[in-house]
C-alpha cells in the first residue's frame, strides 16, 4: 500500500481493497466509464470514487442562479440514453437524467461518495496502482490496490473558482460570490449587482439575477462571441410530430448537431471575418442599431479561438434590451467600499459582486502521482491521443472536446479502454503504456494545446502542469470527433506504440 511518507509497501495489506479498475469521479465521464465496463468488460471488478456526496460533477457542485448546460443535451447526453427534453437543460434536469442512467445500469453498488484520492503510486514490481484516499465523512484513510486507473475527474476544481487578486477587495462592504462557491443565504432581490466576466457563466447568471435584482451590470475586460437561438432542435420536433421512436430521434439529432458543429468550426477557420459579421450582426439585431455592439460584443480574436457561449432564447440580450441589465467594458482599477472603481475613475456601485472569472484547472485530480515512489510530473510526458501518457502504465485520462460535447469523447475513450482491457486479459499482459516509436524519437514537442488554435486563460495558466504534444495526430488531443470516433475503434492494439509487460516486467512481443 502507499504509505503517508510516499514509500510503497508491497506486501498484501488486509486493510487495502483490490479492484481491477478504479474510476475517479462520478460525473458525466465516470458514469459513462461504468456503463461501458458493465457492458463490454463484465468480468472486471471496478469501483468509482467520488469526492462529493452525490453524482453529477459540475451539475451537483454548481448552485448559482440559472445554472444550465452550454452544450446541447442531445450530444452532452449519452449515445445510449435518449434525451427527450429541451437541448439546453438545467442542472436539475441533467442530474435527473444521470440518476436514471445510474439506476438503469445498476451502478449504485459501484460508487462510493465522499472519498477524495490523495496519492497514487504505480508499483512496477506488482503491476498495480496503490491508492490512498480520505473518507471525508470520518477523515479515515482508505487504501486500494488497482490494476488500471481511469481518470474521469473533469478538468477544474469544483469548489475553488479562479479569482484575480484585485486591489482593495477587503474594502468592499457588500457581498462577493463566485459561481463555484455560491452561498445559500445570498439575497440579491432589489440589489445592485455587478457580475465580473463575460463567458458562459456570466451569460447564465446575468439574466437569471436580473429577474429580481434592482439592476445587473456585466463588467467585462474583453467581449465574448455568443450564439443565440431557440431552446429547441427543429429536426427533433419534426421527428416527434412523425411519431418516430425516441432512440432514433436521439441518434439522428445527435449526428445532425455534430455535423453542424463541425461545419461551423471549419467556417471559423476558413472564413473568420464572415462568421464574425454573422455573430455580431445577430447581436446588433437583438439590441438595436443604437447599441454600441462594436465596443461591448466584438472580441479581438477570431471566432472559436475561445469558447463560444450559446444563449438560449437570447435571454441575456433580452435583459439588456429591457434595461434590467447592462454591459460595461473596462479594466478594474480596484475595489472600493461602494463597489468597483474602473481605470477611468468611474465607480460601479454594487451591493453584490459576482466573480464569474473562470476556474482553476484540476490536472489529474490534484492527486500526488508517483511511479515507484518517484514523483510523477505529467509535463515530462507526451500525450497519446489526449488520453494516455508516455512512461505512465495502466492509466487513461478523459478530457473532452472544447468545441463539442465532453460526453462524445468520454464515450470514444470508454470504448477504447474496454477494448484495451480485454486485449490485455486475452494476452496475459499486466501493464501497458504508450511510447514514441523509434522513428519518432526526434519528434518536435510542444505545449499541450496550440495557442493559435485555442487559448483561454484557464488553459494557459495550466500548461506547465499538462503533458506535451507531438507534431503528429497520434500525439495530441485533436479536437476532431469525426476523426476520433472513426479511428479509435480501429487503433491497432498490437502497434509498437503500446509497450506491454508481464508480471516479471518483461516486454511482451506483439502478436
Amino acid at each position: 500500500m502507499l504509505m503517508s511518507n510516499g514509500n510503497v509497501e508491497t506486501t498484501n495489506d488486509k486493510d487495502s481493497e483490490h479492484f481491477d479498475v478504479l474510476i475517479v469521479g462520478a460525473g458525466i465521464s465516470g458514469v459513462a466509464a461504468g456503463v461501458y465496463l458493465n457492458k463490454y468488460c463484465p468480468s472486471e471488478n471496478f469501483l468509482i470514487l467520488e469526492a462529493e456526496e452525490s453524482f453529477g460533477g459540475t451539475w451537483w457542485t454548481h448552485r448559482s442562479p440559472g445554472i444550465r448546460s452550454d452544450s446541447d443535451l442531445h450530444t452532452f447526453g449519452y449515445s445510449f440514453k435518449p434525451w427527450v427534453g429541451p437541448p439546453i437543460a438545467t442542472a436539475n434536469e441533467i442530474l435527473s437524467y444521470m440518476g436514471e442512467v445510474i439506476k438503469e445500469n445498476r451502478l449504485e453498488k459501484n460508487i462510493r461518495y465522499k472519498h477524495r484520492i490523495l496519492r497514487a503510486n504505480w508499483c512496477n514490481a506488482e503491476k498495480q496502482w496503490f491508492i490512498e484516499a480520505e473518507c471525508l465523512e470520518n477523515k479515515e484513510l482508505k487504501h486500494f490496490r488497482v490494476n488500471f486507473l481511469w481518470m474521469c475527474q473533469g478538468y477544474y476544481r469544483h469548489n475553488e473558482g479562479y479569482t484575480p487578486n484585485w486591489d482593495g477587495i477587503s474594502d468592499f462592504k457588500g457581498r462577493i460570490a463566485h459561481p463555484e462557491n455560491w452561498p445559500d443565504d445570498l439575497d440579491y432581490k432589489d440589489k445592485k449587482v455587478v457580475v465580473i466576466g463575460s463567458g458562459a457563466t456570466a451569460a447564465t447568471v446575468v439574466p437569471a439575477m436580473a429577474n429580481s435584482a434592482k439592476h445587473v451590470t456585466m463588467l467585462q475586460r474583453t467581449p465574448t462571441f455568443f450564439r443565440t437561438g431557440r431552446n429547441a432542435i427543429e429536426i427533433a420536433e419534426t421527428l416527434r410530430e412523425l411519431n418516430i421512436d425516441e432512440a432514433w430521434i436521439h441518434e439522428i439529432t445527435r449526428r445532425k448537431i455534430m455535423h453542424d458543429q463541425t461545419t461551423f468550426t471549419a467556417r471559423c477557420r476558413s472564413e473568420p471575418e464572415k462568421v464574425r459579421d454573422e455573430l455580431i450582426g445577430n447581436i446588433r439585431d437583438l439590441l438595436g442599431p443604437d447599441y454600441d455592439v462594436e465596443k461591448h460584443f466584438t472580441p479581438p480574436y477570431r471566432p472559436w479561438r475561445q469558447r463560444i457561449a450559446f444563449v438560449p432564447d437570447a435571454d441575456l440580450f433580452k435583459s439588456i434590451a429591457d434595461g434590467k441589465a447592462s454591459v460595461v467594458t473596462s479594466q478594474i482599477d480596484k475595489f472600493v467600499s461602494k463597489g468597483i472603481q474602473l481605470e477611468s475613475g468611474e465607480i460601479l456601485e454594487a451591493d453584490v459582486i459576482v466573480t464569474a472569472t473562470g476556474f482553476n484547472m484540476n490536472v489529474m485530480g490534484d492527486i500526488d502521482f508517483a511511479i515507484d515512489s518517484a514523483p510523477l510530473n505529467f509535463h515530462d510526458t507526451v500525450t497519446y491521443r489526449g488520453m494516455m501518457f508516455t512512461g505512465v502504465p495502466n492509466l487513461a485520462w478523459v478530457f473532452g472536446y472544447f468545441r463539442g460535447s465532453w460526453t462524445i469523447r468520454s464515450e470514444i475513450i470508454a470504448g477504447f479502454v474496454c477494448r484495451l482491457l480485454n486485449h490485455m486479459k486475452k494476452n496475459g499482459a499486466k501493464s501497458v503504456e504508450p511510447a514514441l516509436r523509434k522513428t519518432e524519437s526526434d519528434m518536435a514537442l510542444f505545449d499541450w494545446m496550440d495557442d493559435e488554435d485555442f487559448n483561454p486563460n484557464y488553459l494557459k495558466r495550466a500548461l506547465p502542469l499538462l503533458p506535451r504534444r507531438g507534431d503528429s495526430f497520434e500525439w495530441r488531443h485533436t479536437q476532431d470527433h469525426w476523426r476520433e470516433q472513426t479511428e479509435f475503434p480501429l487503433i491497432n492494439l498490437d502497434d509498437e506504440v503500446f509497450i506491454y509487460r508481464g508480471i516479471d516486467n518483461s516486454v511482451m512481443a506483439a502478436e
